[in-house]
């Protein structure tokens, strides 16, 4: 499963809000820890600092469907789900180890800038080749895995 990224940790005690259970704000710091760390494993960073440019956030979307609390072992799986001209979209979902639930799922839009101007700017074909899409209408046959 090459095209899907896997980033596990251990929910801490400094996480969890005065509901008791996991602050939804954390939810986006794993989906951006897991997208950064993805990134990172097949040398995306390395090679986007390179030719002076980074990318940036233009949306997120995420859904909250169970809770999370201390303690609990949580993985973060994400995927780029496509690439436009200057602009890429990836998925992610958050997982309770021990039950398989999923606790969230989620989107974002990143766009491809000038890390100098801050412009657009056309995501070069050498950056594209690194990551391995996983197009929507195969999300489920690849993703089926995770609820074994």
């Amino acid at each position: 499963m090459s095209q899907i990224y896997r980033y596990e940790l251990t929910v801490s005690e400094g996480t969890i809000d005065e509901n008791g259970h996991v602050n939804n704000v954390e939810y986006l710091r794993w989906m951006l820890d897991a997208a950064v760390l993805h990134s990172e494993s097949l040398g995306c960073t390395d090679a986007t600092r390179a030719i002076d440019a980074t990318w940036v956030v233009r949306t997120h979307r995420i859904e909250y469907l169970r809770p999370a609390f201390a303690g609990e072992k949580i993985v973060v799986v994400t995927w780029v789900s496509n690439f436009r001209r200057v602009q890429s979209l990836r998925k992610y979902k958050v997982i309770r180890v021990k039950d398989k639930a999923v606790l969230a799922e989620g989107e974002t839009d990143w766009v491809f800038v000038n890390a100098k101007t801050g412009k657009l700017r056309s995501i070069p074909k050498d950056i594209l080749a690194l990551f391995e899409v996983l197009p929507h209408e195969k999300e489920a046959e690849v993703l089926k895995y995770l609820h074994n």
